[in-house]
């Protein structure tokens, strides 16, 4: 009996390369490891559902855009009397659904805590 002995030949680079995965880069410390924010170019709802993003989308430009004259108005003056900023005082409303008032003196501290932290951070 004779033995024959079979010769492997090489990959060719290409399918080398696919077999050989590199180990994933380790991010920078404080950093969540997340795609850059900056120079994407991909749709802006990235690898998710485009009709989600559109929905939301869709939502948040009628949640801010479809109130009247009068209505803004009074929630500007609102938010005046209460310290707080024209979005602070909305998104309170769309958020919470809730109407500040004066008494709400611990709510209203923390928005603007959270106003600190924010420019703080900016």
């Amino acid at each position: 009996m004779i033995r024959m002995r079979l010769r492997r030949l090489p990959l060719p680079t290409r399918d080398r390369d696919t077999f050989q995965a590199a180990p994933p880069p380790v991010p920078a410390p404080r950093h969540n490891g997340g795609p850059p924010l900056d120079d994407y170019d991909g749709p802006p709802w990235g690898k998710g559902d485009a009709h989600l993003f559109l929905h939301w989308k869709r939502a948040h430009r009628a949640a801010w855009k479809s109130v009247s004259a009068d209505v803004m108005r009074f929630r500007m003056e609102k938010a005046d009397r209460l310290g707080l900023t024209y979005e602070e005082y909305t998104l309170e409303i769309l958020e919470r659904g809730r109407y500040l008032q004066v008494e709400d003196v611990e709510r209203i501290a923390e928005i603007k805590a959270g106003r600190r932290r924010r420019r703080r951070s900016a």
